[in-house]
């Protein structure tokens, strides 16, 4: 989470600019540190907001499965209503109990530039599935960027993975190379955390998604990436080569900063290729990121950039209580314990 939350603060200020437009508010080399965004430097946009509520509705699909209602995309669906309701309310409603403690966070309810098609598929509470997604032409990849925390299943299978990383996306992204695009990301941060090269995940990604309908722009685009990483320098022109036209099609994004992560000497070096350029880089920076934090850990980030990182202590509590429910959590909740302060943070309703 922090890995993505950095490439997405890194991007957020270059936003919207041509790489001409970024070397001539940054000089030659392009956006090298944490700019001002928002009001400040190290600021979030939407992207990191819901990647956290991905991971609270992970929680909360585990904490549930108590009860025998067992359906994780619906507990994630759930978490995303919870965001879409900080993007109009004021602050947080205390007398809501089962919104557990992420929504109670005051810093979620900035707006910092939410996708369109995620404020149309959470504008309801109906669930976007496979058969009926929500927004059918909706290819960007903001439902792609939400996608990395799925891969933090290490004990579950890749298919399962992917399926559930699919389901997930459709619920604000009905095209085809959005939700595989995010199905491709849960893989292979899922290998990457469970210890797998990069290369080694990749292949497996491409190996389950060639087995999906319609995979041919995703699986092409990572191919294209990997290519590109084992011919000459890296350079922004190879960058922009991966992403034609406005550079926003979740396929495109997600090409970038897999090429990005494979060229990368090191962690700043990754970020600073994946966001310069004329694309959308407050995505390819975020999962340029999730793909870096997950292949080198959380001693790998730049420090300065962590300690300006917004809302850095609520990822690290949310990432703590992730584990604590992946590896006890049978002794928080169960038929003969239950741990009154776990449920208050993460209510089975």
């Amino acid at each position: 989470m922090l890995g993505a939350a950095i490439g997405d603060a890194l991007g957020a200020p270059v936003a919207g600019l041509s790489l001409d437009g970024i070397r001539e508010a940054y000089g030659l080399a392009g956006l090298t540190e944490l700019a001002a965004a928002h009001g400040r430097r190290g600021t979030v946009t939407a992207s990191t907001q819901l990647t956290l509520f991905t991971v609270d509705g992970l929680i909360r699909a585990h904490v549930r499965r108590d009860t025998g209602g067992w359906h994780p995309p619906t507990d994630v669906h759930r978490a995303y209503l919870r965001w879409a309701a900080t993007q109009h309310d004021w602050g947080p409603d205390e007398r809501r109990k089962d919104n557990g403690w992420l929504a109670q966070e005051e810093w979620l309810y900035a707006r910092r530039g939410p996708d369109r098609a995620c404020m149309t598929g959470f504008a309801d509470e109906t669930l976007g599935t496979l058969e009926q997604p929500k927004n059918p032409t909706a290819r960007d990849a903001a439902a792609t960027v939400r996608s990395a925390p799925f891969g933090l299943l290490v004990g579950w299978e890749p298919a399962l993975v992917l399926q559930l990383a699919v389901e997930c996306a459709t619920q604000s992204h009905g095209h085809p190379t959005a939700f595989l695009s995010a199905g491709a990301l849960a893989v292979i941060v899922h290998g990457l955390t469970r210890g797998e090269s990069l290369d080694a995940a990749i292949r497996r990604a491409l190996g389950l998604l060639g087995a999906r309908a319609q995979h041919q722009p995703v699986t092409d685009a990572l191919r294209r990436a990997v290519s590109a990483a084992a011919q000459g320098e890296p350079s922004p022109k190879v960058v922009e080569s991966l992403s034609p036209g406005d550079g926003r099609d979740a396929e495109d994004a997600l090409a970038v900063a897999v090429y990005c992560a494979l060229v990368a000497e090191d962690v700043p070096h990754g970020l600073r290729l994946a966001v310069n350029h004329g694309g959308d880089s407050t995505a390819t920076g975020a999962l340029c990121g999730a793909l870096l934090g997950a292949l080198h850990g959380e001693t790998a980030l730049p420090a300065a950039w962590l300690a300006d990182l917004e809302g850095r202590s609520t990822m690290l509590e949310l990432s703590d209580d992730f584990a604590l429910e992946m590896t006890q959590g049978p002794a928080l909740h169960g038929p003969s314990v239950s741990a009154p302060g776990w449920l208050a943070r993460y209510p089975r309703g």
